[in-house]
């Protein structure tokens, strides 16, 4: 129930930063587009989302003739965890991630890059696999699927106000100054919604996955060599297509100084000490 609010306040909350973005651009009249358009994204992210995330980050269905192991231990794990079995994906990446999707755990799927393959233990790739598996069992796939096509959206409507300028309510151009203001803000917003729901959902998918898997220190492993790599191997997918990056069992996006204050995930440090704790 609780993840149902979330996802019911993510929708209130980039609907009205489409609306303000309407409004800017056409006044009263793009206001009342903005929202028919919010409406609509906000069907079409709840059952089509998914597949348009997939689709960005070039990942390939895989079963268990293609990927026997892979698919297997997912199977294995989704099992322990009560759960119906997802869809399995890889992407061709270097960079080790992996993330889910899906509007519920009878709709969910599962993708993991082939370096996170390459990278990883068995017993490591378990527990990022888990991890992931704990989100859907948690139900917030959706909402961070959701987050994740809204904040392209959002970028893609402020970068047409910021470009093509905009009207108040009765048709005269606004403030440029005050339009530049408005067109950069908004992704910010956009951002700043999915950093808050996307870190408390890390910690709890971190906790659900050592559980699943039996092995917290595999997770912890998994996690610092996580973070090891992808700093010297950028994931190409998330970098054409940012607002994926929340979606990831760790960000890709490469944040340093105060970028690095509106990351979508808590630190590797803070995660780490959380599963040893754990395993104590």
């Amino acid at each position: 129930m609780f993840n149902l609010l979330k996802t019911a306040v993510l929708m209130a909350a980039i609907t009205a930063l489409f609306m303000a973005l309407g409004r800017m651009i056409g006044g009263n009249a793009g206001m009342a587009v903005a929202l028919v358009l919010a409406l609509g994204m906000n069907f079409f992210s709840y059952w089509f989302s998914d597949k348009l995330v997939l689709r960005m980050v070039n990942a390939r269905e895989v079963d268990a003739s293609t990927a026997p192991q892979f698919h297997r231990m997912v199977a294995e794990l989704a099992q322990r965890a009560g759960l119906p079995m997802p869809r399995v994906y890889l992407i061709e990446d270097d960079s080790p991630n992996a993330f889910a999707t899906g509007r519920d755990p009878q709709h969910a799927a599962v993708a993991a890059t082939t370096g996170i393959l390459r990278a990883l233990s068995e017993r490591e790739l378990r527990g990022v696999m888990a991890h992931e598996l704990a989100h859907v069992k948690h139900r917030d796939i959706l909402i961070s699927t959701i987050s994740a096509t809204m904040a392209g959206a959002i970028s893609m409507l402020a970068n047409f106000a910021m470009f093509f300028g905009g009207r108040d309510e009765e048709g005269r151009p606004v403030n440029p100054l005050a339009g530049l203001l408005v067109a950069l803000l908004a992704p910010i917003a956009a951002g700043l919604i999915q950093m808050a729901i996307s870190r408390a959902r890390e910690f709890e998918a971190d906790r659900g996955g050592a559980e699943i898997s039996g092995d917290p220190r595999a997770l912890a492993s998994a996690l610092e060599k996580i973070h090891a790599i992808s700093r010297g191997i950028p994931m190409q997918a998330a970098e054409r297509h940012p607002e994926t990056a929340q979606m990831m069992i760790m960000n890709p996006l490469r944040g340093h100084g105060i970028a690095s204050w509106f990351s979508t995930h808590p630190s590797t440090e803070e995660r780490v000490a959380r599963l040893l704790s754990m395993a104590r």
